[in-house]
């Protein structure tokens, strides 16, 4: 029996694993602090429910299928927006939830592409401009906390359209899904690819200035959605060429891109559930795991006992309840010490006779090497 992984899955352990949930962490926060509430969903959805209304977007070709012992057509679900169609029902407006969890996608791996991987949702159903403007600021809130600079690009689908009418354009479905592959494939293939559609005009359309799509009805809700950032400080990048695959989108879209990574880190915009105006963003976790520079660092302590188990229990005990992390290992001093490098542990107290008579114990800092005999309330303090 073999245990290597399934391609496209990973394993995350120690340090990685314990930056993930701090990332975790800043982002659950900050949602809060924007008013979203905690949803939960199942990973299992009907086959059906799944797809619907989104067929022709790729990522529907990509879902994992299942089957049940009662020959069900099932799938693991590939996002979380499509489930607010149930969730947001009879709920009072505006109607803000975030989901942090697996989604699944049967896909082609690359480095920055997995076929699980974990969302960071927040969407607003009953948004307007205003809530788009706040979901931006609450993005850079969150991408300032984890250290990661960045720009956010941004255009809208009705802009996009009109152009695409104005240019005669029959089959906007698939020239806006080539379109979508800009920052995936090279300026050539694209054109290459719009060539069938008779639309490889766009990409020197999409090079004009600023001005020049002032003529188009639909750039007023890009003005007022720069509008609307500038009350929170946020700059806005106008990409008219800025079109995101999923077909739902029907507003204003977006992107937050870095230049330390050619993926987009963090993508959203608007949408409609059950006929309700809408907006939603999404973080990759371990896009922004790979890119977050923030300390990770813990108080967490190694007791070993040299002959002195109970006062050592005993004094687990009483750091735990100051809510410092620790373990406790009886045995060969030199066993102890390989442990807590192994495991990055920062400190180790030894306990022994001398110290339980002394009434003190010895603290040392794995990485100074530096050792203190101190008593029991200072420990404590070093350590909180």
């Amino acid at each position: 029996m073999t245990s290597e992984i399934v391609k496209g899955f990973n394993d995350y352990t120690g340090e990685e694993a314990l930056k993930r949930r701090r990332i975790k962490e800043i982002i659950e926060n900050i949602f809060k602090l924007y008013g979203f509430q905690p949803a939960e969903t199942p990973v299992v959805e009907y086959g059906e429910f799944v797809k619907q209304g989104n067929e022709q977007d790729e990522a529907i070709s990509d879902i994992f299928k299942l089957q049940d012992k009662g020959k069900r057509d099932l799938a693991l679900r590939y996002e979380f927006t499509f489930q607010l169609k149930r969730i947001a029902q009879n709920k009072k407006l505006p109607f803000k939830r975030y989901q942090i969890g697996s989604v699944f996608r049967d896909e082609p791996v690359s480095a920055n592409r997995f076929r699980e991987f974990t969302q960071c949702d927040a969407d607003i159903v009953g948004s307007s401009v205003k809530d788009e403007s706040e979901l931006l600021a609450m993005s850079s809130k969150i991408l300032q906390n984890l250290g990661i600079k960045f720009i956010i690009n941004a255009n809208n689908r009705k802009l996009l359209n009109e152009i695409l009418e104005e240019q005669k354009i029959k089959e906007k479905g698939a020239v806006m899904r080539e379109i979508d592959k800009l920052d995936k494939l090279s300026e050539a293939e694209v054109k290459s690819n719009l060539k069938k559609y008779k639309a490889e005009k766009l990409l020197l359309l999409f090079k004009k200035p600023k001005s020049y799509f002032k003529k188009y009805p639909s750039f007023a809700e890009i003005e007022e959605l720069e509008n609307c950032c500038k009350m929170y400080g946020v700059k806005v990048n106008f990409q008219p060429s800025l079109a995101r695959g999923l077909s739902y989108y029907n507003g204003t879209v977006f992107e937050i891109k870095t230049s330390e990574m050619k993926e987009t880190i963090c993508a959203g915009g608007s949408y409609s559930v059950n006929g309700i105006n809408s907006t939603g963003i999404s973080f990759g976790l371990e896009r922004l795991s790979q890119l977050a520079k923030i300390s990770i660092e813990s108080k967490n302590v190694l007791i070993i006992s040299i002959g002195e188990d109970k006062k050592s229990v005993e004094l687990a005990e009483k750091l735990r309840k100051n809510r410092i992390a620790c373990s406790v290992m009886f045995g060969k001093i030199s066993k102890a010490l390989e442990f807590a490098n192994s495991y990055s542990i920062p400190y180790v107290i030894f306990l022994g006779k001398e110290e339980t008579n002394k009434k003190k114990f010895k603290l040392r800092d794995m990485k100074t090497g530096k050792e203190q005999l101190i008593a029991e309330s200072q420990l404590i303090k070093e350590l909180i």
